[in-house]
């Protein structure tokens, strides 16, 4: 789940690293570990000022909808807080680099940055395997940053799949 694509807006990349980051990231890990039988992936979404809009867990599996990603719940849930769909001027924080999926709604809601933990090399979509965030062809760019905590995120999915393989 590791090895970062050429550029994943880390601060080498020039991007400035917000100290905030790693402690939001702790409470998408919260989240992301109380995913029961879901794969354990949580998001959260934050205002410019840094207050809480929203939050999601990955939760495909229970309600059995496709569209029950962690990002897309987070992303409702904030849009819902602030009577929008557009989160301009927002940050989504999520454990796992966000599918094609996501990173679509990622673009259409107008998010400022995504930050994320672990990446996803069989289908991460923002720089492991497509970069639709950053595509010059899509309406809007969002600013992308990766391995905030990656080792965390990246255990807590080994963990997860290694117990299921185990059985």
């Amino acid at each position: 789940m590791t090895s970062p694509p050429p550029s994943t807006g880390l601060p080498q990349d020039g991007f400035p690293v917000d100290e905030r980051w790693e402690a939001w990231m702790g409470h998408a890990l919260e989240l992301a570990r109380s995913c029961g039988a879901d794969v354990p992936v949580g998001a959260c979404v934050y205002a410019e000022t840094g207050s809480l809009l929203g939050t999601g867990l990955n939760e495909r599996e229970r309600r059995g909808d496709p569209t029950a990603h962690a990002e897309v719940e987070a992303l409702r849930a904030a849009a819902a807080a602030v009577g929008t769909w557009r989160l301009a001027g927002c940050t989504l924080v999520v454990t796992l680099e966000p599918c094609v999926m996501c990173a679509g709604a990622l673009v259409a809601a107008r998010v400022a940055r995504v930050v994320w933990g672990a990446y996803d090399a069989k289908a991460g979509a923002v720089g492991s395997v497509w970069d639709v965030v950053r595509d010059r062809r899509a309406l809007h760019q969002v600013v992308a940053v990766g391995g905030v905590r990656e080792a965390e995120c990246s255990r807590l999915l080994s963990d997860f799949f290694g117990s299921r393989r185990a059985v």
